[in-house]
């Protein structure tokens, strides 16, 4: 954060003091209104569009130009890669790797080498991997930013000159000339002059071109509303977004296509989707927080034994020095420089198993979190669906009458008729290259209908004072076979036997009307023709109601419950006096009332084959699935049916949330999603309109159905706004979101988590990235933009990744835990031998250590995480943290165990009859050869044993706890229901029974050559039996307790601890309880929930039921 303040001049030429600072790459200065730091804004807020053309329209002076560079500064999203050396400082202070670097000082002071290399060898490769994958992300985010930062531009200056500047110098209110050939949009901008066909693939995931037209100038206008205020998003359809691309532009001979500046640099939507990527808010994960805690009490332990050994060497008069060395090593016993080491391999293996099934990670550490998934969020197109449509058929009206569905609409009999005609014009398809193209439904149908397209050329355009018409027409062969002239008042020239209809005037789709409608002409004919597709209901609403079928209601409902996407047409002949040159200018509302109403097309938008059937596996483990998409509410319900995310007999409860309006507060109307079509008409909503299955006599009923809700984004923002206290609720049983824009995806992802539920995100668009960046796991279909933000990626576009992840997700957590109660055993273990041979000034030998340190510890801690995912999703859940009162539990009994076996041992050997304090000439064998092995080795032993070394103690605590670490390995390493069985492990298995049969091995038949490196001293062959005895019964008892705690820990533990009823962590799971007795949730049909005012009693709304 850089705070600094800079003097500006501004157009006085007064000095003007202004407070700013930048953090995370947007400009805060200072407001002496509301005294307070505020966000700089460009003129996408508080803006009307009359301004727009009246004060902004004309463009900047160069003053002002200057002035507002100094405050806005360079328009650029420039992503800075750091430096290797800066990455390394932040990687390598990681409190883990300062205390190996202690601890590596601390064994070379104690000329313990070879570990010491061993452990600096795994942090470097350790260190490195992880810069590696950083810079590489950062690299990635960089390229894909700066492909286009910096482009020449025209803008338009006061005077009407037009000057070139690079890209990085606009500023908002800079008015930019968008070229011919088209550009890639270097900011946020609201067309002002002529029309654009732009690719947003970049925004939406939708690869489709977008025609975008100026923005309505209402001093124009006939119907205008003067005080409406510019938003990029309620005018979408006018405003060009920063990354997108400009393919076509349209013109008036001798116009500019012209845009206004709104947003630069951070706060244009492609910078506010790359500080998503950039900031993402930090996912905290319970296993890491458990894992510090844990250590924390490690570094407890150690100290009680750093104190020990500091007072048990003071009291035996020990030199300074080697007090100060063994104390400390005591700190490096119990805390095990090797633990990030071993918790890595587990993640680097399963990074390595998914990247075979095809699933790249860039961020393994999120591998572990997707254990714990336990709702996914999924986009629809593309995702759960095909990309496109198809069109299923259609369904003609004729006399207010539906005809029966038909099939083909590309035939001799339909040619002329105003239904194809319809088909043929009402559209924003264009010609890029001569590649038709635009938003799939349109295609579909224009395709369906077999039409041919032109356009004008730009010299065609150019000749004539105004915009050349698109032109339709059939092909030859569809036509009959002559013609005769039949309209006598062609004057100029015959009229040929062709059918051509010109597209004179587009008022293009919009989202919040739901509908499109064009003006068109028959060549030849005097009338103009206006057509209009879009919603079903909204187009009933506009038209002559002696047109509209009786049926109408029941027949669409038919088709949307099967999940067919379904669109209606409408047509009607304008007045001959409307002219070209009136039509231009005519409003929309003019054309679009009082039409014919034509019938129906039914589009079907296919699941993908392998959806149904990967939801089903979620559904059984347990896990909730969501569907967050850009598409409209009833398709998504209809898909959501489809497959199976929400059952036949389920309830789909609408919330459909309004904004305070004209002093009225804001309000929640819930529909039920069998009843909608019939409430959308107010005439309708009579009581007699619900259906009697959605009137619900008793609370009970409602229980048995289970219900889901569903909203729009709109209605999400709203409801996030101002029903705060209804948000958990909403995410508790929320199914469908629909038309939800790139930022209300990731406020999404917020909510849910904010109940506490671990959250996965599928998604194929770039319109993904912030909600797949925010996610606990984010999976990304697509290799494009949404790749970089995404920790996943899939090579294959199908939703079989997501359980996939989960599984491997949940064997790498499983993995986890296993190894590090482990390496806490194994510290432990090794803590409690150091201080038992401590109490006798004794110590184990750096051979031994090596041989624990390195050819058990780290052999056993490699190999145990290799065994792979479990076939299948299991409903159980692996538990979140360490801290939970089985696995405690496990961890405890184990060291009491272990502690309780190494003491027997330690003790027992000092009762033996041929004990005695060890010497070089100590001869408990009873053996010639030994005491022939002794006393060759008598002068070498004694300038090698002044660490006192060489004991009975030593042999005996030595043999059992080498015994311990495989004992506990084995005991710890678990396979159903998360990962294969033990067995199937091989190289585990290999390792763990050569170590075995080593030990044995060397404890039951002494090696002279051995003993001397190990520093083993030579006992009673009955002895040796004695702690093999010892060594089976520790590994009987071990085994048999860890079984027990796996078995019966979950039910009886909580029961022996707690006694009473268990009051659950989650907080969606506190949520659901309460829910269950709320008698007012969930919402009855047909009632409103308004925000209260500003008295805030209890809660912040309250239910009206409307009758």
């Amino acid at each position: 954060m850089d705070k600094e303040e800079r003097k500006i001049i501004n157009q006085g030429q007064e000095d003007e003091m202004i407070r700013y600072f930048t953090h995370h790459s947007v400009k805060y200065f200072w407001n002496d209104t509301i005294h307070n730091f505020d966000f700089l804004k460009g003129l996408d807020e508080g803006v009307s569009c009359t301004s727009i053309y009246e004060k902004h329209s004309a463009g900047l002076t160069k003053g002002m130009h200057a002035y507002r560079k100094l405050l806005y500064g360079v328009n650029e999203i420039a992503v800075k890669v750091p430096s290797v050396f800066k990455l390394l400082i932040k990687e390598v202070l990681n409190p883990f790797y300062i205390f190996q670097l202690f601890s590596v000082i601390l064994w070379s002071t104690d000329e313990y080498y070879y570990y010491a290399l061993a452990i600096v060898v795994m942090s470097i490769v350790s260190i490195l991997s992880s810069l590696y994958s950083i810079r590489k992300q950062y690299v990635m985010l960089h390229d894909m930013v700066a492909t286009h930062s910096t482009v020449r531009v025209s803008v338009c200056r006061v005077n009407e000159e037009i000057e070139e500047i690079f890209s990085t110098d606009l500023v908002p209110g800079d008015v930019m000339v968008i070229p011919l050939n088209g550009t890639i949009m270097p900011c946020d901008a609201v067309l002002i002059n002529g029309t654009c066909i732009v690719n947003e693939s970049m925004l939406t995931g939708e690869s489709v071109p977008v025609t975008k037209t100026n923005l309505p100038n209402p001093s124009v206008d006939v119907k205008g509303i003067g005080d409406e205020l510019y938003n990029p998003e309620t005018h979408k359809r006018h405003t060009l977004f920063c990354g997108t691309t400009v393919i076509q532009t349209r013109f008036y001979t001798g116009e500019l296509v012209k845009a206004i500046v709104v947003r630069t640099g951070f706060s244009t939507s492609k910078g506010q989707l790359v500080r998503s990527i950039l900031y993402p808010k930090p996912t905290d994960f319970k296993l890491y927080r458990d894992a510090y805690l844990f250590l924390l009490c490690l570094v407890a332990v150690a100290g009680i034994g750093f104190i020990y050994t500091i007072i048990n060497s003071i009291l035996n008069e020990v030199q300074v020095g080697v007090i100060i060395i063994e104390s400390l090593d005591i700190i490096t016993i119990t805390v095990p420089p090797a633990l990030p080491a071993a918790m890595t391999a587990g993640i680097v293996y399963a990074q390595r198993r998914l990247k075979k099934i095809g699933i790249f990670c860039i961020s393994p550490q999120r591998i572990n979190i997707c254990g714990q998934l336990n709702l996914v969020c999924f986009d629809k197109t593309g995702t759960l669906t095909e990309d496109g449509l198809d069109l299923w058929g259609i369904q003609r009206v004729e006399n207010a009458r539906f005809l029966s569905p038909e099939e083909n609409v590309c035939n001799e009999m339909l040619v002329k008729s105003q239904f194809v005609a319809c088909l043929a014009t009402c559209h924003s398809l264009t010609k890029i290259e001569g590649v038709l193209s635009g938003d799939p439904l349109d295609l579909k149908m224009f395709e369906a209908i077999g039409w041919i397209l032109e356009e004008a050329t730009e010299e065609e355009t150019a000749l004539h004072n105004r915009i050349m018409p698109t032109v339709v027409r059939p092909p030859k062969q569809l036509l009959p076979e002559s013609t005769p002239a039949g309209n006598q008042e062609m004057e100029l020239f015959e009229l040929p036997a062709t059918y051509e209809i010109g597209i004179v005037r587009q008022f293009p789709f919009s989202s919040a009307l739901q509908r499109m409608s064009v003006v068109a002409r028959v060549l030849g004919d005097k009338k103009m023709d206006a057509y209009m597709k879009g919603a079903p209901e909204v187009i009933a609403s506009l038209c002559k109601p002696e047109t509209v079928p009786v049926d109408f209601q029941n027949v669409l409902e038919d088709f949307t419950k099967q999940g067919f996407r379904v669109i209606a047409l409408a047509h009607r002949k304008l007045e001959s006096k409307l002219t070209w040159h009136k039509v231009q200018n005519i409003s929309r509302d003019a054309i679009e009332n009082n039409m014919d109403f034509m019938g129906l097309i039914i589009m079907q938008n296919k699941l993908k084959q392998e959806t149904p059937a990967v939801l089903e596996d979620l559904h059984k483990a347990n896990i909730r699935t969501v569907m967050v998409t850009g598409d409209n509410m009833l398709t998504a319900v209809s898909v959501a049916r489809d497959c199976g995310m929400i059952l036949p007999q389920d309830k789909v409860i609408i919330a459909e949330a309004l904004p305070p309006k004209d002093g009225k507060v804001a309000k929640i109307n819930w529909h039920y999603a069998d009843s909608l079509t019939q409430c959308s008409h107010p005439s309708a909503i009579a009581s007699e309109a619900i259906p009697v299955k959605l009137v619900h006599d008793s609370l009970e009923d409602l229980q048995m159905t289970r219900y889901h809700f569903a909203m729009n984004g709109k209605s999400f923002s709203v409801i996030l706004e101002h029903f705060q206290d209804l948000v958990p609720k909403l995410m508790l049983h929320g199914t469908v979101f629909a038309r939800m824009a790139p930022d209300q995806k990731t406020q999404l992802i917020e909510a849910l988590q904010n109940v506490d539920y671990f959250v996965g995100m599928c998604g194929d668009g770039a319109n993904d990235c912030g909600a797949l960046k925010r996610a606990h796991g984010g999976i990304s279909l697509s290799e494009l933009e949404a790749s970089v933000a995404s920790p996943f990626t899939s090579k294959t576009p199908s939703i079989s990744c997501v359980p996939n992840l989960i599984r491997e997700g949940r064997a790498a957590l499983i993995t986890s835990f296993c190894v590090f109660k482990f390496m806490a055993l194994y510290s432990i273990i090794q803590y409690f031998s150091v201080t038992l041979l401590y109490s006798i000034l004794s110590n184990l030998g750096d051979f031994q250590f090596l041989f624990i340190d390195l050819a058990i510890i780290l052999v056993v801690v490699f190999t145990m995480s290799l065994n792979p995912a479990w076939k299948e999703l299991v409903a159980q859940r692996p538990p979140s943290g360490l801290i939970s009162g089985a696995l405690l539990f496990s961890v405890l009994s184990q060291i009491i165990i272990c502690i309780g076996f190494q003491s027997l041992g330690f003790f027992w050997v000092k009762q033996q009859p041929w004990y005695e304090v060890w010497h070089p000439k100590s001869d408990a064998c009873n053996t010639t050869g030994s005491l022939l092995w002794n006393s060759s080795h008598l002068d070498n032993e004694t300038e090698l044993d002044e660490h006192n070394i060489q004991n009975y103690e030593n042999t005996t605590v030595f043999f059992i706890s080498s015994f311990q670490y495989l004992i506990v390995a084995i005991a710890f390493s678990k396979g159903k229901p998360f990962r294969q069985p033990c067995y199937k492990n091989y190289f585990f298995v290999f390792s763990v029974i050569f170590l075995y049969v080593f030990i044995l091995f060397i404890m039951l038949y002494p090696v002279a050559s051995v003993d001397q490196v190990l520093q083993i001293v030579c006992v009673p062959y009955q002895w040796r039996v004695t702690m093999l005895i010892i060594v089976l019964v520790n590994a009987f008892v071990s085994i048999t307790v860890e079984e027990s705690v796996d078995r019966w820990g979950k039910c009886c533990l909580p029961w022996a601890l707690g006694g009473g009823k268990k009051i659950p962590k989650a907080k969606y799971m506190y949520l659901a309880q309460e829910l269950l007795v709320d008698p007012e949730w969930p919402p009855k049909p047909q009632t409103t929930t308004e925000a209260k005012g500003l008295v805030k009693e209890n809660g912040s709304c309250q239910i009206i039921t409307i009758t």
